[in-house]
């Protein structure tokens, strides 16, 4: 059983909490039904550093790392990130309108952000996640689900196809659904078990 819990604000109980200012309103119409899972490392292939909480709080050297230069004043964020060990870090309240999908489409429905709620997995695409992620994945997914009408669960590569490729083919779409077991509707088509 998950030790999580959505407060009325929009932030979890059990995570820790490191406030980004890279947020806004939702519009008046929103209904936050899709979770949208992305992949990040600072710098790509590292891990466990600072570089992710430093992007999000717009406090990130530039100047640290060469990799640095090409995101130069990016301002960015998810409402969480699951790092390697498991542990989920909060940057915006679910009942704000996080900047993680940018350009994007999901079931018809432009500007993903609007609606959705966006959790980064430390990790690089195409390389694997690490069994305490999926753990930390499920639990918070199903902490959110009394909260918010979760009804579809999409990589970022499904929202913004040709655009962006996270989390990857090491994402394990069948693990997650396996661990939540919740109807195969709620995950993209590309990713259900063959009929």
């Amino acid at each position: 059983m998950t030790r999580l819990r959505l407060d009325d604000s929009g932030w979890l109980e059990g995570a820790r909490h490191c406030v980004s200012p890279n947020f806004g309103p939702r519009p008046a119409q929103a209904v936050v039904d899709l979770a949208v899972i992305h992949s990040i490392s600072l710098p790509p292939g590292q891990y466990g550093g600072d570089g992710i909480e430093r992007l999000f709080t717009n406090r990130l050297d530039w100047d640290a790392h060469p990799y640095y230069g090409e995101i130069r004043g990016m301002e960015v964020s998810a409402h969480f990130v699951i790092r390697r060990t498991g542990e989920i870090v909060q940057f915006v309240s679910t009942r704000d309108r996080a900047w993680h999908a940018g350009r994007s489409c999901w079931r018809g429905r432009e500007n993903c952000n609007d609606d959705s709620v966006g959790i980064e997995l430390e990790g690089l695409e195409g390389d694997t996640f690490e069994p305490a992620q999926y753990d930390a994945l499920s639990d918070l997914l199903i902490a959110l689900a009394p909260r918010l009408p979760l009804r579809w669960i999409a990589g970022h590569e499904h929202v913004a196809p040709g655009r962006k490729i996270d989390p990857g083919p090491g994402f394990d779409w069948p693990r997650l659904m396996a661990r939540l077991g919740w109807p195969d509707r709620y995950f993209p088509d590309q990713v259900r078990p063959p009929a």
